[in-house]
């Protein structure tokens, strides 16, 4: 089974601010970031307990405004996801810089620039702060299809008086859970799974239960890990309408799963042959905006790739640093040559070396533990807790599958 999508559990952990009566989110992912906003939500007077291993009861109704610890921001890129729901419930919120992964210039001009349209007002210093003590809908023109973006501005329409349009909105998978979950909570939101979201703001919200949807990211790791092992694995509990982009960027790199319902298997044996373009022309796999292929799985990619037979562009446009952790395939043996912060050609199969290495980011650092699997001897990954940052368990869990991983503090 794969674990609940990390990306729609931060937001949704978010809007619980906003409900008038405790929530319960099952399928939680018990990793890194996603203690840090529980840390932070308790710093602001939010009740959050843990029922089971994966279910989280939040009882936001005794949340008071005060500063947000700036060490716990740091760490997490998901702590700007606060400002739409602190700002819509208080009217002010000052938030300090957000931290995350160092794969490249993260704006967010894109969440400021939404909120201002609802009514706030923005002052820029060593921290954000936002002020709007009346928030009004607004038609509103995103600069980008930013995902957390999209998130914090339904996160604040839902609570302003009057209609809001939010055009060129993300459409993830994650983004429509947290809409999901805001209409489960009581508010009114068209467009789901569209670039186009309607919201009927000032409805009241209250407490609800909700289901985290599957990680999609995991999911399209676990395939990757299949095909650089030659090994077969089958992950139950996936949604098919999440994968398509996914899917097709594997059968590029001749690694074909099958979805049966909510089971989808990859066999052993798989062909590994990159599909060259019409002509024998080198083929380029890109990612981008929603139902493009996700920029989270472009480190899964390179590295599935360096075990496939053929020549294949990887075009990264999302991210200006994300491919820069190539440099470590490259000590293990893989044929790549890094064009540009955005560009590497990956001609493969080669026979990669065990090494020691360190996890960059949460997608790398899962890349290079795929790498490692597919290696010859042994190999080492410092700053592990990179990954578990976005990987629940996955020790253990590759363990399961036969993986011999061991783990050491």
């Amino acid at each position: 089974m794969p674990a609940g999508n990390k990306n729609a559990a931060l937001p949704a952990l978010t809007a619980t601010l906003l409900a008038d009566g405790p929530v319960t989110l099952n399928n939680v992912p018990r990793i890194r970031d996603v203690e840090t906003m529980i840390a932070l939500l308790v710093d602001l007077g939010v009740q959050v307990d843990w029922h089971g291993t994966n279910t989280l009861r939040v009882d936001a109704r005794a949340a008071r405004p005060k500063a947000l610890d700036p060490a716990l921001c740091a760490r997490i890129r998901a702590s700007i996801l606060l400002a739409g729901p602190l700002l819509a419930r208080f009217g002010s919120v000052t938030l300090p810089p957000p931290g995350g992964d160092v794969i490249g210039r993260r704006r967010v001009d894109t969440h400021f620039l939404a909120l201002e349209q609802l009514g706030a007002e923005l002052t820029v210093g060593e921290s954000y702060k936002i002020e709007g003590k009346r928030l009004t809908g607004a038609e509103i023109f995103l600069d980008e299809p930013s995902v957390t973006g999209t998130e914090n501005a339904l996160l604040a329409a839902v609570m302003a008086h009057g209609r809001t349009v939010l055009r060129n909105a993300a459409a993830e998978p994650h983004v429509q859970d947290v809409a999901r979950l805001l209409i489960a909570m009581g508010a009114s939101i068209e467009g789901i799974g569209t670039n186009v979201y309607t919201i009927e703001g000032g409805r009241p919200l209250g407490g609800c239960e909700f289901t985290i949807g599957p990680d999609h990211i995991e999911i399209a790791s676990f395939i990757g890990l299949a095909a650089v092992t030659d090994g077969a694995i089958t992950i139950e509990g996936v949604r098919s309408d999440d994968l398509r982009s996914t899917l097709f960027g594997f059968e590029r790199l001749g690694v074909r799963p099958r979805v049966d319902g909510q089971r989808l298997v990859v066999d052993s044996g798989q062909e590994r042959r990159i599909r060259p373009d019409l002509g024998g022309h080198v083929p380029k796999l890109e990612d981008g905006p929603w139902p493009a292929f996700p920029a989270d799985a472009m480190s899964i990619a390179v590295v599935t790739a360096t075990q496939c037979e053929g020549m294949v562009l990887i075009f990264e446009k999302m991210f200006e640093s994300r491919l820069f952790f190539v440099d470590k395939l490259i000590g293990m043996g893989a044929r790549i040559v890094l064009c540009d912060p955005h560009r590497v050609v990956v001609s493969g199969p080669s026979q990669l070396r065990g090494g020691t290495v360190e996890s960059p980011d949460i997608r790398a650092g899962m890349a290079m533990l795929l790498a490692a699997l597919a290696a010859e001897g042994t190999s080492t990954i410092h700053n592990v807790g990179q990954i578990e940052r976005g990987y629940e368990q996955i020790d253990s869990r590759l363990r399961a599958l036969g993986a011999e991983i061991e783990r050491f503090e």
